[in-house]
């Protein structure tokens, strides 16, 4: 595991939600190297889906910018160490996705 204390930089969700999605990280990084990104953010987003329902998304890694719209509630990022951690179940605006079928359909037409 990297050493270190976890810090939460950003939440929106329930203190739970934000343990486990702590408490994953740190069995993540006892499973897999630090360097192993990817499979750090596929382990913690499969138990997510597990635990809370699919949609949720994991980003890891020591320098990554991000802008995203997620379901109110369910959005962290947090570091350990030099390695951080975004963690969200993504979200739709409902009149954009309306629009852009609106869009499909004419274009077929």
């Amino acid at each position: 595991m990297l050493e270190g204390k976890a810090v939460i930089g950003e939440t929106d969700m329930l203190q739970t939600m934000q343990q486990d999605a702590l408490d994953l990280a740190a069995k993540a990084l006892d499973f897999f190297d630090v360097t192993d990104a990817t499979e750090i953010a596929r382990f913690i987003k499969k138990e997510f889906d597990r635990s809370y329902g699919p949609g949720w998304q994991c980003i890891v890694g020591t320098d990554f910018g991000s802008f995203v719209t997620h379901c109110s509630g369910c959005f962290i990022y947090f570091s350990i160490g030099s390695l951080a951690i975004l963690l969200f179940r993504g979200s739709a605006v409902p009149e954009a996705e309306a629009n852009q079928f609106a869009t499909l359909e004419t274009v077929k037409a």
